[in-house]
């Protein structure tokens, strides 16, 4: 049986195993056949919109597609295991088993990491990790919320080193101070440089926060260096926003806010003005003096502001293109009346690129048209304080009523002030640039760029025939218009290339810009027939001397700047960091001598939580030193003509009569000097970036030396030796020290609940080193000038070798005597119960603040968000001049006193002196911003998301100062002073909405 077994399968063994070998294939295949499927979906982001240019990759295959237009995509998978991996630039990956489902549609959320790492430098961009030098970088979705008049608010107590203070008045930047102040002068001096999508020195009024995707800060100078001499005071980097690839989008929002005062002084009313003079024994006051009122001068003058803000913005990208457009509309009704700013701004840009992406040309055009009202606020806001509240805003017939005889800080009546005296202010600017940039070679760009900003602006001044502080004059019209031109282009090669575990980049560039600025004229004229036609009719006035009629002395200015740069920055094994730039600027505002200069940089940078050995050290998640040196230059605020002999009409000169005609005089104005330069600031740096917990804890530590040289002040010369009694010269050095550390932690992170916070504090100590430089030498530089009864001689800050910027110099106050009466310490030590002598005063104290701190927490909870601001200064000192100036007993019959006064002995002659008794802290811990928000995101196509929010600003505020608000301007000449001008702190609360489309 065997054998015949063996005989009948033997010979069919072979072909056998075939058949059997073909019904297993068959077999296998159709099980495979059988578990191959077809799936399909949709991608669409965070908004509900349609994702196209998403890959798509199958992962037991590797087979990949990308989705169409409408974000729907096709894949065949293999089975139920099988996974699905979707992948997006600027999103998360993301990957989906495909289990039993036939359609799979996908939500991708943007990678904020990713987003957060990138920094622009200055012509280009690096990655946060890759960064030597000191560079702080703030997103959109970290700015501050509520009713901001410039994008510098934004930043408000969110970067270290960086105080940015702002009073109520809506037509008054912030002033901005980086690290220190490292100028003698003020005004556009003192500023940060800012960069705009590239543009260097564009108005940041052109900008509508809406329309900012983020704002670099580059604070050391081996970060400025390569924008050489105009970023001593840090360069300020805003980048707009821009389409995404694919994506169409529109977007709306809007806010509406109320503002009131925050805090009034407290001044005495009527009656509690009667009562304390009748106490006092002093006479009744006359009927011009007294007509039985109570009137509140500081609200007749204030009001509730309320505003507004509109801005409506598309956007979209294709293949080849990238375009938009936005107009934002804002209205700030200030709180004091008849001051306000409107604005509106339009913005459109349009990007293609062609020969598969190797040529890109983009043009943006930017409009800004600004309206400001003002009023004369030098005397509303002293007379609203000082006017007596027994006193009624009008006479019985409607007119104003005045008493042109009474002495006193506030003479003129504060309503007739505001009404009768006003200003308005038209500015228009428009900013076109263009680009195209060139892919040459592998790594090698060529970039040329080009724009042009035209800013015309016109004032407008007019105080009507009832003005006070023009009487008798018929009204007085004040016009100028004046038109400021810039053109720059750069041209630059960007070298990108990576060999093995070498990383190179080069830069190389050339800089050409030109302003042109007061191509206008201004004139004053009077004596109107009537107040109908205010300004808008110069012919109708009818003045009755020729000296009535004065013309603006302003000129033409036609400034150059012409600019070679470079920078390598060089990475091995990514651990290893290296960074040098160089530029040369050329200059027409200085002297013959000294038209070039020269801004080195150089920077180093060591990752060690690259090193192996940090392999253990498994809580330690990003480690990293940084080291850099640098030059950057300060030469913001001059003109052509700054070290030019300048000839003009003399100050105080008058008209003569010459061969039968009468002219001005002409005379030297300004003296040459061929040796003015730019202030210098060379900054060393050193810094460690640091992360704990998988970076759910991350921060720096940056500590650096900032010195100024050749400081730029003006001087008084010898006559004798120089044409004009002042000169402008380089006589002085400055150091700034500091130390700044930021804290950022994720404490609480789940799916439904998420708590960020960042917590940054900076220390900053200034001093002046020098005040000499060749044969020039000043012992000394007394300013603060602040005037008052008997003061108008003296100086209240002294600028010193050896001492701060702000140090105040004053008498020392010792008291009262026995009978209530102010006294002073003299120079020799003894006390006296009158006035001292200028001689008398000492230095002490200055108003640069210890400590600057912020510190922000952001709350979300599923579609709540609850977000915090909390920032404040620490250890400055402020002279309240104005509490001063109101504490005046003996002067109560002519201006009012404050609440303060009532302590105060009535036979005090010396109560308003002007002394360290007054000299306060201006430290102050503030609520400044607080914001609930609700956000919707319906699924459906047609509406992304939208988000509904209340916001408060300058909730509350903690501090010891008696005035209206401590946060006084520390920037410029004469920082930490209130005297008598403090336009009024506001409280707001707006609702708002943004809406995406």
């Amino acid at each position: 049986m065997e054998k015949h077994y063996r005989f009948i399968f033997g010979p069919l063994h072979r072909s056998g195993k075939t058949i059997c070998l073909f019904m297993l294939m068959l077999m296998a295949s159709s099980i495979a056949f059988a578990q191959q499927r077809v799936v399909k979906g949709t991608v669409t982001d965070e908004s509900n919109l349609p994702l196209p240019g998403v890959v798509v990759t199958v992962q037991s295959t590797g087979k990949a597609t990308s989705t169409n237009a409408n974000g729907g995509y096709q894949v065949t998978v293999s089975g139920a295991d099988d996974v699905i991996k979707f992948s997006f630039l600027g999103s998360v990956p993301k990957q989906v088993t495909v289990g039993e489902k036939n359609v799979v549609n996908v939500t991708m959320v943007t990678d904020t990491k990713q987003l957060k790492d990138v920094v622009v430098i200055g012509y280009g961009t690096a990655s946060r990790k890759d960064v030597t030098g000191a560079i702080t970088s703030v997103k959109a979705d970290e700015f501050n919320n509520g009713v901001l008049t410039t994008p510098a608010e934004l930043l408000q107590g969110k970067v270290a080193g960086l105080n940015i203070s702002k009073s109520g008045d809506p037509n008054k930047p912030p002033a901005a101070i980086l690290r220190g102040p490292s100028t003698l002068r003020d005004g556009a001096a003192i500023q940060p440089f800012y960069v705009i999508d590239g543009v260097p020195g564009a108005s940041i009024d052109l900008l509508a926060p809406a329309d900012i995707e983020s704002i670099d800060v580059l604070k050391d100078a081996s970060s400025t260096a390569i924008y050489g001499s105009r970023a001593a005071n840090g360069v300020i980097i805003v980048t707009t926003k821009r389409a995404k690839s694919g994506q169409t989008r529109l977007t709306y929002s809007a806010y509406a806010a109320v503002e009131n005062v925050s805090k009034n002084i407290d001044v005495l009313t009527g009656d509690e003005l009667r009562k304390y003079l009748t106490d006092n024994g002093v006479p009744k006051l006359s009927a011009a003096d007294d007509d039985g009122s109570n009137t509140n001068w500081q609200k007749l003058a204030e009001r509730t502001g309320y505003s507004q803000n509109h801005n409506l913005s598309y956007g979209g990208a294709g293949t080849n293109s990238e375009y938009g457009a936005s107009v934002n509309y804002m209205k700030n009704n200030g709180i004091l009346k008849n001051t306000s700013l409107e604005r509106t701004i339009y913005k459109g840009y349009i990007n293609q690129r062609f020969f598969n992406d190797r040529l890109k040309l983009g043009i943006t055009l930017t409009n800004s048209a600004t309206k400001n009202n003002d009023i004369f606020q030098s005397q509303v806001l002293s007379g609203i304080l000082f006017y007596l509240p027994t006193v009624s805003p009008f006479n019985a017939d409607g007119t104003y009523k005045e008493n042109y005889t009474r002495t006193g800080s506030g003479p003129l009546n504060p309503l007739s002030l505001i009404n009768n005296n006003f200003t308005k202010t038209e500015n228009n600017k428009t900013l076109i640039n263009g680009f195209a940039s060139v892919d040459i070679l592998k790594g090698l760009k060529f970039t040329i760029s080009g724009s042009t900003q035209k800013e015309q602006n016109n004032v407008n001044t007019y105080s009507t025939s009832q003005s006070g502080i023009y009487v008798n004059a018929g009204g007085v019209a004040v016009r100028s218009a004046y038109t400021n031109t810039s053109n720059v282009l750069e041209a630059y090669f960007n070298y990108d290339r990576t060999f093995g575990q070498h990383s190179l980049k080069l830069l190389g560039g050339y800089s050409y810009q030109q302003d042109r600025n007061n191509d206008g004229f201004g004139v004053q004229t009077q004596g109107f027939s009537n107040d109908f036609l205010t300004y808008n009719f110069l012919a109708l006035s009818n003045p009755t001397q020729l000296s009535q009629i004065v013309f603006n002395q302003s000129y033409i200015s036609t400034l150059r700047l012409i600019s070679f740069y470079g920078r390598a920055q060089y990475q091995f094994a990514d651990k290893y960091l290296l960074q040098a730039s160089l530029r040369e600027d050329g200059s027409s505002a200085f002297g013959l001598n000294n038209r070039h200069g020269y801004f080195p940089a150089a920077s180093a940078g060591w990752k060690i939580i690259s090193e192996d050995f940090m392999k253990s050290v498994p809580v330690v998640s990003d480690l990293k030193l940084r080291a850099g040196y640098g030059v950057s230059g300060n030469s913001l605020g001059f003109d052509a003509f700054t070290a030019q002999l300048i000839y003009g009409v003399p100050p105080g000169g008058g008209k003569f009569l010459s061969n039968g005609n009468i002219v001005n005089p002409i005379g030297p104005v300004r003296n040459p000097n061929p040796d003015l330069k730019w202030e210098s600031t060379a900054t060393t740096n050193i810094g460690l970036d640091f992360g704990l917990f998988n970076n759910r804890l991350t921060g720096s530590v940056d500590y650096y030396i900032k010195k100024t040289s050749d400081l730029i002040t003006t001087l008084q010369v010898s006559t004798t030796q120089y044409f004009y009694q002042y000169l402008t010269a380089n006589v002085g050095k400055m150091k700034n020290t500091g130390i700044e550390v930021v804290i950022n932690a994720i404490p609480v992170k789940s799916q439904a609940f998420t708590w960020r916070t960042s917590f940054n504090v900076t220390h900053n100590k200034n001093m002046v080193e020098s005040l000499s430089q060749g044969n020039l030498a000043l012992p000394y530089i007394q300013t603060a000038q602040l005037g008052g009864k008997g003061q108008s001689g003296n100086y209240s800050q002294i600028i010193q070798p050896g001492y701060a910027l702000g140090t105040f110099d004053l008498w020392h106050y010792m008291g009262k005597n026995q009978n209530g009466v102010s006294t002073f310490q003299k120079a020799d030590g003894s006390v006296v119960a009158s006035q001292p002598l200028t001689s008398d005063q000492f230095i002490k104290y200055d108003a640069q603040p210890k400590l600057i701190y912020g510190w922000s927490n952001s709350f979300f909870y599923k579609n709540f968000d609850l977000n915090f601001l909390v920032r404040g200064v620490y250890g400055n000192k402020v002279l309240n001049a104005t509490l001063a100036s109101l504490n005046n007993p003996a002067d109560a019959k002519l201006q009012n006193i404050p609440r303060f006064t009532l302590g105060e002995s009535f036979k005090d002659i010396n109560a308003y002196l002007i002394s360290d008794r007054f000299l306060e802290s201006g430290s102050y811990l503030r609520l400044d911003n607080a914001t609930f928000g609700y956000t919707i995101k319906p699924h459906i196509q047609a509406i992304k998301s939208l988000r509904f929010y209340a916001s408060g600003n300058n909730i509350f505020i903690i501090t010891k100062y008696r005035g209206v608000d401590p946060e006084v301007n520390i920037g410029g000449l004469t920082p930490g002073i209130d005297n008598r001008d403090f336009y009024p702190k506001t409280r707001t609360f707006s609702l708002g909405l943004t809406a995406s489309f």
